[in-house]
């Protein structure tokens, strides 16, 4: 039977209040400590808030799905995965002008057949371990987001990107094909005959043209600081943030699951999705708030 996980802590309160505000780093580390982490974790300031940021932070490689990077990613995802007090989670980058460059071709190049091999299976289970992420993802791209740059803001729930933003699938141009979920996701995404196109030419597209292609969520003009992807993510998760949670990780399992299968079975699915939230405090909560006419405080149990 499909079930969420059960994990501590226990969700609190979420005022209608803006998340925006102090930024903190958790678990807290020295700044020498922080400089020298490719991947750091950071959650909104207040408590209550529920918005995490995968930070991506490897500038001398523009991000580069390097070993090290991916074993702190993995780590991450290990924190994330089982917090019930994240409600939402922003994948951005620190490196101003690109999302992730793909694979650490440097790295790549040192590697046997076999060892390349088991590095591309454990990014495949990356891109998975982010898609497996029970709370919404959404992946802010104001940046270069190519090869595995691109196939990790595939596997996130949504995507928004500068309109100025380059991305593609460009493995075939360095005589390999995507390995790490692009052939399937992209496809499930943009259809079939766009996916093979992109893969077979290697192309990049802007922000603007991958939203027309139905790729993005949503595609924002750059702003001078560079992060206009980034404040939209943070709108969204915002918007996401003070809705009942079990009923959006519900909701998010059921489309997850039921794309997988034919329309009978995902009806099948989304019932027992439904089953598992009637009995929640958070349903009692929701039709309380709408016959006395406010607004409803979402607890998470």
């Amino acid at each position: 039977m499909l079930r969420l996980g059960r994990a501590t802590p226990v969700l609190r309160l979420l005022s209608t209040e803006s998340c925006l505000g102090t930024v903190g780093i958790s678990p807290r580390r020295p700044a020498s400590e922080e400089k020298k982490k490719e991947i750091l974790l950071h959650v909104h300031g207040k408590a209550d808030c529920g918005i995490a940021e995968i930070q991506m932070n490897r500038p001398h490689a523009r991000n580069a799905l390097g070993k090290v990077f991916v074993d702190e990613l993995y780590e991450i995802l290990d924190v994330l995965h089982f917090d019930e007090s994240i409600r939402a989670v922003i994948v951005k980058s620190k490196v101003k002008g690109v999302f992730c460059a793909g694979a650490d071709l440097k790295e790549r190049a040192r590697m046997s057949d076999a060892e390349a091999d088991y590095f591309v299976q454990r990014l495949r289970s990356l891109m998975d371990n982010i898609a497996a992420l029970p709370m919404p993802t959404i992946a802010a791209i104001d940046g270069y987001a190519l090869g595995g740059g691109l196939e990790m803001a595939l596997a996130c729930d949504l995507r928004v990107a500068a309109s100025s933003a380059k991305m593609g699938l460009i493995e075939t141009t360095r005589g390999l094909l995507p390995g790490a979920g692009g052939t399937q996701r992209l496809s499930r995404y943009i259809g079939l005959g766009l996916a093979k196109e992109l893969i077979f030419t290697g192309r990049q597209i802007d922000g603007q043209e991958a939203f027309s292609m139905g790729l993005l969520n949503h595609t924002v003009p750059q702003n001078e600081e560079g992060d206009a992807a980034y404040q939209k993510a943070l709108a969204l998760a915002e918007e996401i943030v003070p809705q009942a949670p079990i009923a959006v990780r519900l909701g998010k399992l059921a489309i997850n699951k039921g794309i997988e299968v034919d329309i009978a079975s995902g009806m099948a699915i989304e019932r027992m999705c439904y089953a598992q939230n009637l009995p929640t405090r958070d349903r009692q909560e929701g039709m309380a708030a709408f016959k006395e006419k406010r607004l409803p405080k979402f607890t998470g149990k």
